[in-house]
């Protein structure tokens, strides 16, 4: 076990928890990694240490867990960690709980983001959120990133996520969004305008072979893509320069968020499908109005689908979280339509929506368990 000290470290966050849990370290996923603690009634986040593609980084999250630890105030009962096996943060928790005789337990992802969220609010009563983001590993070991689900104290379902896109090219797309494009024209039926609409990038027609024979384009329900496949048939940024350029850039356009009514279907499995407004922005030629209509109509839709999780399970609080929340124009307006509706709207505020907060989300969840 560590040893105790009183040293004191730099943190991003500290504060009550809802209510006194067991001690529990937990270091986070792999991009803005940082680790955090809990311990009967207090939380403490450590500040991100960067992507752990890095070993300086690497080697920095393991230093911060360690010192982490020499703070907690009694000793850890378990080290929490990403779903995902192949994240260094998901061995080094293996590593730390191994040398310390506690178990390493996984939390999912967008869980996590949500619990994070629960409390930075105190809040300790059943709550449904809307996490939106570029990826996580699903439960059912899936790529995750649009989902509804509903958080009760240890307890967490999903209940519904984004209709999926396939990801042509896998990680490349993320920083491509003209891929998300043609994937959304090939899903639409209009994969013969993938390569002359995309001739400008030399790999157009391989990508729309691609997508035909559904190689190395898996599924998935991410926020952050479908962002991407609004930019990529928009023509905003069609390549980037990182992760979330172009859909910060789409945010920049919007002056006044438009809603257009046609641009969204929730089946009764609780998916949330918006080709229809990918399919009206693809004969959009203005960006500036397709980025209004963009938002404005997402915005609307995920106020509806929430509403109707709302009613379903009869919850009234609802959570905003993940790394598509900092767009301001997205959250200003999902936050707005959802107290329209009567509904209690939790949002980030002195914590980050993005991976940087969620060590403090998984040991939140692993320390319920452990107090059951």
């Amino acid at each position: 076990m560590p040893a105790r000290s009183a040293v004191a470290i730099d943190t991003a966050w500290a504060g009550a928890l809802p209510f006194p849990v067991p001690p529990v370290l937990a270091l986070g996923a792999h991009l803005k990694a940082a680790a955090a603690w809990v311990a009967d009634g207090r939380g403490c986040l450590g500040p991100t240490v960067g992507d752990l593609d890095h070993p300086q980084a690497r080697d920095a999250l393991a230093a911060q867990a360690e010192a982490l630890a020499d703070t907690l105030p009694g000793a850890p009962r378990a080290v929490a960690h990403d779903l995902h096996p192949d994240f260094a943060s998901t061995r080094l928790a293996q590593g730390l709980a191994a040398a310390w005789g506690v178990p390493a337990r996984p939390v999912q992802h967008h869980r996590a983001h949500l619990a994070a969220l629960a409390v930075e609010h105190g809040h300790a009563g059943p709550l449904l959120g809307l996490v939106l983001d570029g990826f996580g590993l699903g439960d059912d070991g899936q790529p995750w990133g649009g989902e509804l689900l509903a958080l009760d104290g240890a307890t967490c379902r999903r209940l519904g996520h984004l209709r999926p896109l396939p990801q042509p090219g896998g990680d490349a797309a993320a920083r491509q969004p003209w891929r998300m494009g043609a994937a959304a024209l090939h899903v639409l039926g209009r994969g013969g305008e993938i390569a002359p609409r995309y001739a400008d990038q030399p790999q157009a027609a391989a990508l729309a072979g691609l997508l035909a024979r559904g190689t190395h384009c898996p599924e998935t329900p991410s926020g952050g893509r479908l962002f991407d496949a609004a930019c990529g048939l928009l023509g905003v940024h069609p390549v980037a320069e990182f992760e979330g350029q172009a859909p910060m850039a789409l945010e920049r356009l919007v002056r006044q968020p438009r809603v257009w009514d046609g641009g969204w279907r929730l089946d009764a499995a609780g998916r949330l499908d918006l080709l229809s407004l990918l399919d009206r922005l693809a004969d959009t030629g203005d960006a500036v109005l397709g980025a209004e209509l963009f938002h404005g109509t997402l915005a609307a839709a995920l106020v509806a689908w929430a509403a109707w999780a709302a009613e379903t399970v009869g919850t009234r609080a609802v959570g905003l979280s993940g790394g598509c929340f900092f767009n301001r124009v997205l959250g200003d307006r999902v936050a707005s339509g959802l107290a329209g509706k009567g509904l209690a709207v939790l949002r980030h505020r002195a914590l980050s929506p993005g991976d940087d907060s969620l060590a403090l989300g998984q040991a939140w969840v692993v320390a319920q368990t452990l107090a059951e």
